[in-house]
């Protein structure tokens, strides 16, 4: 199909859409809690999906649970996952080993007080994960088990017990004495059971293959709920797959396909418009679960239509489903299970992943490109805002694109610039005295504001001319272009242009004019080389010309202008690629000495886009890496994150505006960002920094054996060595949280994690005593904290490390150092003073001489590390006894390239730094050799083979991180190393040919990574 027939189909499709979603939504009086938002229509519901690819064991995710520790676990069909916003850990089913789960199918899940977890599985029947072994509890199946294998659902009593839905029927397990009882509901029941639910009345209520059923309180019967609306009695009738209690008090039911339903308060049954029975014949979806929202929105999760976001008496439900031409949407359509987490969190279990989102998140909104709906984007990235007089938002788009928002309708009009303009980006909007709307792209176009019908290259004279920025005055445009400032008078079509005389200071001072803006009774022109300031709209020469100068802190702080703004409080803000620059009060007539507010000040780039000022005085700035708020009173800056709705990245065009009803709005590379000022809201809940995974000298310890904030871990004397996972478990803007640890008494500073890396701390060889091991998580947004945790570190001495080995030990001292004084006396009775003074001479001369020739004998020149000879004397001694012993064979990447591109003086720079880095990274009894040429060797006794890995990529990561510096050039250097570690009864010839071949495959595999030989 060619680009354009493709293109007409698209627009027919959105155009669709649109008219039906408008006929919508005009019925709409209130179905979520935005809808006083205008801007809540185009807004995208923005979710972070862990799936395969992150470490899940299957794609179709059942059911999600959140423990006490805070962490999530999450049931798949191909096993269970605990997660904790970084790390997965799964579990599967174990052959031979009752420890495991009995099925990998997981249906359900539920959390218990002791940390632990109940698994309800296909196949299975029920489990209970013991945190403090990490092991499962499988229940029989049968007499005193559950009544059959497949578990649909789990509920909580609220007297310290679950209920259970099964294929063949119900049943009751007492947490205290871990008993399985079957619940008889009649005869005229069926047994399938797919959900269950004990209300705050303490009625009990049943879902299964025939209905709604309740047990009432104090009664032994089940009966079918009276329902007197038939819509409602479809409901009710059908299979009943799930069934909820909300915050009010409303009981909701969702069925197999007639929809769902709610009770509420006082008794009576209401449908979901539009989801509630049979819709002209056709079946509804299966209803999952349902979840309410903070705001009282119940969304209904479905099996093949996405999740349906109602709030109880609104007139139609909003649908929150997969688009793939939006990534961050649903990744999925079929939802089996959701859950609000203690942080605010929407979790949807998808058949692509399970799927989170932050509703609090409020601050900033996103409206993204999609071809498939119409309250969409048409394009990608967002050039030009523009409010009309009649309240109308004007976006300009790539290629030719112009979005049209009308407010007030809640509808989007999605327009295309045709002839010479039909592939150029839309960059300016200006609007005349009559209403018409003038668009800058490739020359002018014209949009009728009644018909919004187009005029393109309305103004042959600039058919060939980018347009970068328009203002008006009066009937006259003034365009910005990369070839100075054209006039052009919409009436008499007259056009006049001046540019930037190379010979004349008061001329423009570019001519690639950005932004254009009238300023008090001035106007102001933002070009690449600084500001032009003309007194009048007609000037074509007599600038002030405002440019930075590297001696004058008060001039501009960078010349690359971008947007130029006045606020209320007559503060002028100029957006540069240096920083911000401020004229605090501001004056025509001068003097122009800014203040610079910049990354010293907390920006996160000095590489400033547009700006816009909110009604409480405060400047919002659109930046290449983001979002930031000055405080208008304090000062201080802000940059926002995805905790605030930021999810758009980038802004490089200056492209902002005012919304109609006070919202901002900014242009970026991906979409358009709205920020809500008036939802600058309390700071959210605190999370909990949280170990959520330990080892200990290798073994990891079981969850329910994690130590909590402030507790105390203790290593015994054998290994030492300590690994600390931990993560704030808000859950939100992962890679916009920093990580960092300390170990007091052994670091010096904080070790900051590297962004993008797993929170943790690693240590070996821990000397004995107590030490505090310091765990530090930082967030952005407006409302940044620092939240820290401690962990008691108790090392075990070693029997030598007694007091009692100490006292023993220094009475010997003494003993042998008396002995050796009487024997010396002896000795020097017997001997002259003269030629005992003549033997220790020589001696201590011999013996120099002896050590400096061994020295020569065994080190490497160039390095001063052992050479290949003495390396394997040592190494040699090392494995006549039975102590574990590693070696680890290093070799430079590409060497000879290196040699051929820099020479041989620095490549012996490098050969040096290999030994440096090396002999930092390794213990002090590690033993350091030169094997050969750019080869190097390490020895590692009394080391694991995961403990030689470890200090293999510590070395490795070190020469990513530190570049060889030779003569003003910087060089990378990668290393490959190949690990083996002793077998018994093998020679060091043996070992170091296992390393080698190690070596070999690391090489093999593409290098700069290490191999352990098997």
């Amino acid at each position: 199909m060619s680009r354009p027939g493709w293109l007409q189909m698209v627009r027919l499709r959105a155009l669709n859409l649109f008219a039906l979603t408008a006929l919508l939504f005009s019925t709409l009086a209130s179905a979520t809690a935005v809808d006083h938002d205008p801007w809540a229509p185009f807004e995208s519901t923005w979710f972070d999906t862990v799936s395969i690819a992150g470490g899940l064991p299957h794609s179709i995710t059942t059911a999600v649970a959140q423990d006490n520790r805070g962490v999530m676990w999450i049931g798949t069909m191909g096993g269970l996952a605990r997660y904790d916003g970084y790390r997965i850990q799964t579990f599967e089913t174990r052959h031979g080993d009752n420890a495991g789960l009995p099925d990998s199918y997981v249906r359900s899940l539920l959390t218990l007080r002791d940390g632990g977890m109940l698994v309800g599985t296909n196949a299975g029947g029920l489990a209970r994960f013991n945190p403090e072994t990490d092991t499962f509890q499988t229940y029989p199946i049968g007499v005193k088990g559950t009544s059959d294998r497949k578990i649909y659902a789990l509920s909580n009593d609220h007297n310290g017990g679950v209920w259970i839905a099964t294929d063949s029927g119900v049943d009751h397990l007492n947490l205290s004495t871990n008993l399985l009882t079957h619940l008889h509901t009649g005869p005229t029941i069926s047994k399938r059971t797919f959900s269950v639910r004990q209300d705050r009345a303490g009625n009990l209520w049943l879902g299964n293959d025939h209905g709604l059923f309740v047990r009432r309180t104090g009664s032994q019967r089940f009966v079918r709920p009276a329902t007197p609306d038939k819509i409602v009695s479809t409901v009710v009738h059908n299979q009943i797959w799930a069934i909820h209690e909300d915050r009010e008090g409303r009981l909701w039911a969702g069925s197999g396909q007639a929809g769902a339903a709610y009770r509420d308060t006082d008794g009576s049954w209401h449908g979901v418009p539009g989801f509630s029975g049979y819709q002209d014949g056709a079946r509804q979806p299966t209803v999952r679960g349902f979840l309410e929202t903070a705001a009282g929105v119940m969304w209904i999760g479905t099996d093949g239509n996405g999740v349906l976001a109602y709030r109880p008496g609104a007139t139609r439900a909003k649908t929150i489903d997969h688009d793939p031409a939006i990534p961050s949407s649903l990744p999925g359509n079929t939802v089996r299970a959701l859950l609000m987490d203690r942080s605010g969190n929407l979790w949807a279990a998808t058949n692509l992943g399970i799927a989170r989102t932050n509703p609090d998140a409020r601050v900033a909104a996103s409206v993204l490109p999609s071809p498939l709906e119409a309250r969409a984007l048409s394009a990608t990235n967002v050039h030009a805002i523009y409010v009309d007089t009649r309240d109308r938002v004007w976006l300009g788009l790539d290629g030719g694109h112009i979005d049209m928002v009308d407010l007030n309708s809640a509808s989007m009009h999605h327009l295309h610039l045709g002839g010479t303009q039909v592939h150029r980006d839309v960059q300016a909007f200006a609007e005349s005295a009559d209403g018409a709307l003038w668009v800058g792209s490739q020359g002018l176009a014209r949009i009728d504001p009644d018909t919004l019908a187009i005029q393109d290259s309305i103004e042959p004279r600039l058919a060939d001319t980018p347009v970068l920025s328009m203002q008006r005055s009066g009937n006259t445009l003034l365009i910005g272009t990369y070839d100075g400032v054209y006039r052009y008078h919409t009436t008499t079509r007259q056009l006049t242009h001046f540019r930037h005389e190379p010979n004349d200071t008061s001329s423009l001072a570019s001519d690639t004019v950005r932004e254009i803006a009238r300023i008090g009774n001035t106007w102001w022109y933002g070009t690449t080389r600084g500001i032009s300031v003309a007194h009048d709209a007609h000037s074509s020469r007599g600038f002030t010309t405002l440019a930075h100068r590297a001696d004058d802190l008060t001039s501009l702080p960078q010349d690359y202008i971008g947007s130029i703004l006045l606020d209320s409080r007559q503060r002028l803000w100029v957006s540069t690629f240096g920083g911000l620059g401020v004229l605090d009060p501001f004056s025509s007539n001068g003097p122009y000495r800014f203040r610079t507010i910049s990354t010293a000040q907390g920006l996160a780039s000095n590489k400033i886009n547009a700006t816009l000022a909110d009604a409480n005085g405060n400047l919002w700035l659109s930046m290449s890496n983001g979002i930031a708020m000055v405080d208008g009173s304090s000062g201080a800056v802000y940059n926002l994150d995805t905790r605030d709705g930021l999810q758009i990245p980038s802004y490089i065009h200056v492209a902002a505006a005012v919304s109609p009803g006070g919202e901002l709005l900014f242009g970026g590379q991906g979409g358009l960002t709205v920020i809500r000022p008036d939802l600058l809201s309390s700071p959210p809940p605190k999370a909990p920094l949280v170990i959520t995974a330990a080892k200990v000298n290798g073994a990891p310890l079981p969850f329910g054996k994690l130590p909590k904030s402030d507790g105390t871990i203790t290593l015994s004397h054998q290994g030492r060595s300590l690994q600390v996972g931990f993560a704030l478990l808000d859950y939100r803007a992962p890679l916009e949280t920093t990580y960092s640890y300390r170990m007091t008494g052994l670091d010096d500073s904080w070790t900051e994690i590297p962004k993008g890396g797993l929170p943790s701390a690693i240590y070996t060889n821990i000397p004995r005593g107590s030490h505090t091991l310091r765990l530090r998580a930082t967030t952005r947004g407006m409302h940044p904290r620092t939240v820290e945790t401690d962990l008691l570190v108790v090392v075990l001495p070693m029997w030598f490390e007694t007091i009692w080995a100490r006292i023993i030990a220094v009475l010997l001292f003494f003993l042998l150092v008396a002995a050796l004084i009487h024997l010396r006396t002896l000795y020097l009775k017997r001997q002259a003073r003269q030629l005992q003074q003549q033997i220790d001479e020589h001696t201590r001369d011999l013996r120099a001489a002896n050590q400096r020739l061994d020295q020569l004998a065994g080190t490497d020149s160039l390095t001063g590390a052992y050479n290949r000879r003495r390396f394997v004397e040592l190494v040699s001694e090392q494995m006549n006894s039975d102590r574990p012993l590693c070696i680890a064979i290093f070799d430079l990447d590409h060497f000879k390239q290196i040699n051929d591109t820099y020479g041989h003086l620095a490549g012996d720079r490098v050969i040096r730094t290999a030994v440096k880095l090396i002999t930092q990274y390794s213990r002090q009894q590690d033993l350091v050799g030169r094997y050969g040429g750019e080869e190097f060797v390490l020895c590692l006794p009394e080391s694991s083979a995961q403990d030689a890995l470890e200090t293999a990529e510590r070395v490795r990561q070190a020469f990513v991180a530190n570049l060889v510096t030779y003569k003003g050039q910087s060089i990378l250097v990668t290393i490959s190393a190949g690990i083996a570690c002793r077998r018994a009864g093998e020679s060091i010839e043996q070992l170091l040919s296992r390393a080698d071949r190690a070596l070999y495959q690391a090489k093999h595999k593409g290098r700069n990574c290490s191999i352990v030989e098997e």
